[in-house]
């Protein structure tokens, strides 16, 4: 297994020439590689049986952020048991909860691949945008995978209504096998039985792609997951994010209205900038706001970011399923059919093609997903001794 590599934004740092982390009743974790700097920082673990019953996979260790207080307890707890209820190939399996000194972190899948964040930076490294198919084909992906949460049951066949509530591209992974998972449910709105309810004052969303309605802090349903979507394929056509604004040189300083959100509503999780800022730049986005980013996509692409990204639920696509056929009907439109072999051949050319990290300073937000050759070779060698026993 590979030794124990410092990862400076992940709270465990290994111990011992093994790299050991933590030592849980079932499995032992050992590091791998990081995979996220920020404030939300995931490592990669080899994952092995304390009694050696099973061969070691890797899985992706998350910490849970949870201040003092039996209620923020309950509802990590909540979150993973919700997570855990998904079985999707569109969404990335979770395992379980462990605790490691009082701190629990989630227990996620992970294959080899990388966040479409990662992927999206590394295009616009290149000059370029994602190839409109293969933008296409990752939305239609996640958008089947929403419309599977939301239609979700539980053990007694009740409905869960799941709304994920941060959808956004570094919470879609692109497998190298041209798998698109969607990832992190700890934010998400659900019908579970026994559930918490959100305090009316804490946005629970990833605020840089929600839609409207949450920031309104309105009861969610499907269609807000759908907004964002709406907002994550129109910037993997433009190459731009739809929300900066259009000013060379945007207005100093707060607006009233901002400076009042901001005092009466917090973000559950932080942001670029201030809730009030990106709620007042959500509530006036607008067509002509979707024209101007999309100038240079397909109309036929438009119309569809167009019914997406309406301001009010009903106006929008009232399902993910209603939303994938369309996005799939456009695809078979370009004639050869893309699917996942394509799409790993896509994601296999940009890998290849991408600036040198030395000469370019890039990939902030997420390292050890775009290795040298040299890190490829030794990876490979060590999965396989580590496989062998």
């Amino acid at each position: 297994m590979k030794g124990p590599a410092r990862n400076d934004s992940f709270p465990i740092q290994p111990m011992g020439p093994g790299g050991l982390l933590f030592e849980g009743p079932e499995y032992r974790y050992t590091f791998f590689a990081p995979l996220r700097d920020g404030h939300d920082p995931l490592a990669i673990a080899w994952r092995t049986s304390s009694r050696d019953e099973s061969i070691p996979c890797l899985v992706i260790l998350k910490r849970v952020e949870m201040p003092p207080g039996e209620e923020r307890r309950q509802r990590a707890v909540e979150e993973v048991r919700l997570a855990t209820r998904l079985r999707h190939p569109g969404i990335a399996q979770v395992y379980e909860l462990v605790e490691h000194q009082g701190t629990p972190y989630v227990v996620m899948e992970h294959t080899p691949g990388l966040f479409l964040e990662t992927a999206m930076e590394t295009a616009l490294l290149l000059r370029r945008t994602l190839a409109p198919a293969h933008a296409v084909y990752i939305a239609a992906q996640v958008a089947d995978a929403l419309h599977y949460a939301w239609n979700s049951q539980d053990e007694d066949g009740r409905p869960l209504h799941v709304v994920h509530r941060a959808v956004s591209p570094m919470n879609i992974r692109l497998e190298s096998n041209g798998r698109v998972k969607l990832t992190d449910f700890g934010v998400a709105y659900s019908l579970l039985a026994g559930r918490l309810n959100t305090p009316s004052k804490v946005l629970r969303a990833e605020l840089a792609y929600a839609a409207p309605e949450l920031m309104r802090c309105q009861k969610p349903d499907g269609r807000a997951d759908l907004y964002s979507l709406g907002m994550v394929l129109l910037e993997m056509l433009s190459g731009q994010y739809p929300l900066d604004p259009p000013d060379v040189n945007p207005p100093a300083g707060e607006s009233p209205e901002v400076a009042r959100y901001d005092a009466r509503m917090r973000a559950e999780r932080p942001s670029w900038t201030s809730a009030g800022v990106l709620a007042d730049r959500i509530q006036t986005f607008g067509p002509e706001d979707v024209e101007r980013v999309a100038r240079k996509v397909p109309e036929p692409l438009k119309r569809i970011l167009h019914k997406a990204l309406r301001a009010h639920p009903d106006d929008r696509y009232q399902s993910g399923g209603e939303m994938r056929d369309e996005l799939c009907e456009w695809l078979r439109g370009q004639g050869k059919r893309f699917g996942r072999a394509r799409a790993a051949a896509e994601l296999r050319a940009l890998v290849r093609e991408k600036p040198s990290p030395q000469e370019t300073r890039a990939f902030p937000i997420e390292r050890g997903v775009l290795p040298t050759p040299e890190e490829e070779a030794t990876a490979e060698i060590e999965e396989k001794k580590a496989r062998i026993g």
